[in-house]
């Protein structure tokens, strides 16, 4: 895949995690390692969504400051070649390519496969949980979470949000920060622990 340059610090810090494109086919594949710059990424979902479904927070993972800014964006023709001009013209109705990925190391396994959990990793991921816990404003919610993903892999998001009594989009954004911390993985429909997350819950279970 290719980036602009100005995106490549984003990609590298973690920050960017999800790009939006006007591929006629899909040009990445779920599981797929692509190299930008210094960074490797690897992809964990790929789909058609209409562009009047792109949210402000899917904006800010692709680096542009709000759902605004990100359909401007899909809006430019690139320079330098030519292209059809209508498949630039966007609509609420425009389907674009929505790809997401997470950096991972270039060399090694990454961290949702290292499930070989010492004392001191399962400290240090219950501290983390334990932060998220306490920064949330409906209250601790974590260790649930990873269960119910546990029982209910390739689940769709809506299904599982009902189940804890949250919103759909509130409960997306709950499970990409377990999988920041390497402990879930996200499917074409819904999501399952990762071997790390499987480790740590067989754990914490019997504690």
């Amino acid at each position: 895949m290719l980036f602009t340059v100005d995106a490549h610090p984003g990609l590298a810090s973690g920050a960017i995690t999800v790009t939006f494109r006007h591929w006629s086919r899909p040009q990445a594949k779920v599981g797929g390692r692509y190299r930008v710059g210094e960074t490797t990424l690897l992809v964990d979902n790929v789909g058609q969504v209409e562009v009047g479904a792109i949210t402000d927070d899917d904006a800010r993972r692709a680096g542009e400051a709000d759902a605004k800014a990100l359909v401007a964006r899909l809006s430019r023709r690139p320079r330098g070649r030519y292209v059809d001009p209508a498949s630039f013209d966007v609509g609420p109705d425009t389907l674009v390519w929505r790809v997401e990925f997470h950096r991972v190391d270039a060399d090694g396994p990454k961290l949702a496969d290292r499930d070989d959990l010492e004392e001191d990793d399962v400290a240090e991921i219950a501290r983390r949980l334990d932060r998220l816990d306490a920064a949330s404003s409906h209250g601790p919610w974590t260790r649930e979470v990873l269960r119910l993903i546990a029982d209910n892999p390739g689940v769709v998001s809506t299904t599982l949000a009902e189940a804890v009594g949250r919103e759909r989009q509130a409960f997306k954004t709950d499970v990409r920060k377990l999988k920041r911390l390497g402990l879930t993985e996200s499917l074409l429909t819904g999501y399952r622990l990762s071997p790390r997350g499987e480790a740590y819950l067989a754990i914490i279970n019997q504690a």
